[in-house]
């Protein structure tokens, strides 16, 4: 039995990185958190603690704050695709980056009817993400965005599904639909106006939710996940995590009320997870989703 080293990377995880650009008295902020991770010519790391191929980890956090300060942040995408590219190209011993980041949105601060030029206030809005990866040669680049949280007060159907001795759960023609939106997707392109495309998606997503008439949370994955590929034709996949956030109609009757679909229990545990990705094409292989 021969006993190897696996797939193996290393990095340094969640570097909380804000950055402040100050034009004038007027000042913008991006807020970002950084995990990196590196892949190359580890074996003797592992085999003999020979550390003379590896960037340390400190380095990674390092550079991810010099970055910020020479470069700037435009968007999560271009600040991960710099570093990615810096830290295979610059280090003969690293073939391959993975760099993840998570955007927190800050708005800001209206005092009067004025929005203040230097005070911010902490969105409650979705969580941006991205995910870079880069082997030398090419660059894979997924945006995304997660705790996206949307409802449907109606056009929501649920019926006709199979239904055995542990069945239970009541045909409806007419329910809540919510779920906390996860979604990814992937550009065919490292050339993207990032904050554009990203608003863009974002709209396309709330858009389709609120227009399908829903027979099941399937149905509504898929229409958005369509309407993503038939606005941005660089964008070739988009993968969905949808949970069903149950809503149950509360049984009044004992208070002599007639409930007709006003009064709901939102249960936040268990719930239905529906998992899918809608693609334009075969995709060309690398490592984009991990």
């Amino acid at each position: 039995m021969t006993i190897k080293l696996g797939p193996n990377r290393y990095g340094k995880a969640e570097t909380r990185v804000v950055r402040v650009t100050k034009n004038g008295s007027k000042h913008e902020i991006r807020d970002l958190n950084v995990s990196s991770a590196l892949s190359g010519d580890m074996e003797s790391v592992h085999y003999t603690g020979d550390n003379s191929a590896c960037l340390p980890t400190d380095t990674q956090k390092n550079t991810v704050y010099a970055f910020a300060k020479q470069y700037g942040i435009s968007s999560p995408e271009d600040f991960g695709l710099k570093l990615a590219r810096h830290f295979v190209d610059s280090q003969p011993t690293i073939h391959h980056s993975r760099v993840e980041l998570e955007e927190y949105t800050w708005e800001r601060n209206v005092v009067g009817l004025n929005a203040h030029p230097h005070s911010f206030v902490r969105s409650g809005r979705e969580t941006r993400t991205a995910l870079v990866h880069y082997d030398g040669n090419k660059a894979w680049v997924v945006s995304g965005l997660k705790d996206l949280v949307v409802l449907n007060s109606t056009n929501s159907e649920f019926h006709g599904f199979i239904k055995d001795r542990y069945t239970t759960l009541r045909e409806t023609k007419d329910r809540v639909l919510a779920t906390e939106v996860s979604a990814q997707w992937r550009h065919s392109t490292d050339e993207v106006e990032w904050d554009k495309s990203y608003e863009i998606v974002k709209r396309c997503l709330l858009g389709a939710f609120a227009d399908t008439y829903s027979l099941s949370l399937q149905q509504t994955l898929y229409e958005m996940g369509e309407r993503v590929l038939e606005t941005c034709p660089h964008i070739v996949e988009v993968k969905l995590a949808l949970p069903n956030k149950h809503h149950f109609e509360v049984d009044l009757s004992p208070f002599g009320m007639v409930n007709d679909n006003e009064v709901f229990f939102a249960a936040d545990r268990p719930y239905g997870l529906i998992e899918g990705t809608v693609i334009r094409d075969v995709p060309a292989a690398g490592p984009a989703w991990d």
